[in-house]
């Protein structure tokens, strides 16, 4: 007999050692789960987390990957710190902003990146550049909340609580493009790959897809009942994610849409039971099917069937605080930013079917 679905529960229990500069976390973890054919199943695993040097001394807003190794994060310090996630070693601390940093925006094969703040500005950094940014974009009248490099590299897109998007020159920093839709309070910003059109969430509750070339909307998604949150383009470009803030359940789902002639929804993810703060596109990797995150205040990340909807496994990151940002370091890692412990370092594990497995936070 099939027994009833039930949300996974975990039972936590830890051991602390010091070990040098690492501290190493005992973990032993129930996990309690319904399979996709109804069969309730518990998982027990014992893992050693290791504590890396923090990147942080504050909460972090967002992480980005610069590299398969290297990660760009910002925070409530002011601060954008370069970090080898593979050794847990800061590589770079980068200082000029005066206020939290909101949104990073890494540079596609390059050392370069873009910080935004709440004081306004958007600065552009290079790893092995100089220690004052290489150049600054000063243009919006609010917390600048989205950012998007363009995939040649040559453009740059803000977006602002202001209700503007600007495009930028990147090379000369002169502002190209501007447009303005009243109460378009801009959440985030990403470039569709190998395309002129940028993706844009909406506190709305809007997600709109506009046109480079004059910066024009071009599309608008039928709008959803609560405020979008993110949003994410698939590699190849045909398909995208965002997600939405609730309380409770009600919202915090994100969704699937079609950015291809029809832009119709596909699929929705629900199962959170806070805002959905970050959504991301896994590898395929060794999965057997396309898969998809999500992380969220409710301190869970999950990950999903992206075709289907099922979630395939939740993972528990007690003590976190609300989950910030989420991204994909290589093809089975991923980096959480966390309000209370700085950024998490996540495993996906195949040997025994799917599994994510806490692994370093730093």
């Amino acid at each position: 007999m099939l027994l009833p679905w039930s949300p996974p529960c975990k039972v936590l229990c830890r051991s602390c050692a010091v070990m040098g500069k690492l501290q190493s976390k005992l973990k032993h973890s129930t996990y309690k789960y319904s399979r996709p054919d109804g069969i309730l199943e518990e998982r027990i695993q014992t893992k050693a987390c290791q504590e890396y040097s923090p990147a942080h001394v504050d909460t972090v807003s967002v992480v980005a990957a610069l590299s398969s190794d290297l990660c760009v994060s910002g925070g409530k310090d002011k601060t954008a710190v370069a970090y080898d996630w593979k050794t847990g070693n800061v590589v770079r601390r980068f200082r000029g902003h005066e206020r939290e940093i909101t949104k990073i925006a890494c540079v596609h094969r390059s050392s370069q990146f873009f910080s935004a703040s709440r004081d306004r500005m958007v600065m552009m950094w290079d790893l092995h550049g100089p220690s004052k940014p290489r150049q600054q974009f000063s243009g919006h009248a609010m917390v600048v909340t989205g950012l998007a490099v363009s995939p040649d590299s040559s453009q740059l897109c803000t977006g602002s609580r202001d209700n503007t998007l600007l495009l930028w020159d990147i090379g000369t920093g002169q502002c190209a493009e501007t447009a303005s839709i009243s109460r378009n309070l801009v959440t985030h910003l990403c470039w569709v790959p190998q395309e002129p059109y940028i993706l844009q969430t909406s506190e709305d509750k809007t997600i709109r897809l506009w046109d480079s070339r004059g910066l024009q909307v071009a599309h608008i998604f039928p709008t959803k009942q609560h405020i979008q949150t993110y949003c994410e383009v698939s590699e190849d470009g045909h398909k995208c994610i965002s997600c939405s803030n609730g309380f409770g359940g009600e919202g915090c789902e994100a969704t699937l849409w079609d950015l291809r002639q029809t832009r119709n929804r596909i699929c929705e993810y629900k199962g959170h039971f806070q805002t959905v703060t970050s959504c991301v596109f896994l590898p395929r990797a060794l999965a057997l099917m396309p898969t998809v995150a999500t992380s969220s205040h409710d301190c869970k990340v999950k990950i999903w069937n992206q075709d289907t909807g099922a979630c395939l496994f939740t993972l528990s990151l007690d003590g976190s605080g609300p989950l910030t940002s989420l991204a994909v370091g290589d093809t089975v890692s991923l980096l959480c930013a966390s309000f209370s412990r700085g950024i998490h370092l996540l495993r996906v594990d195949y040997s025994q079917g799917l599994a994510l497995r806490e692994v370093a936070a730093f």
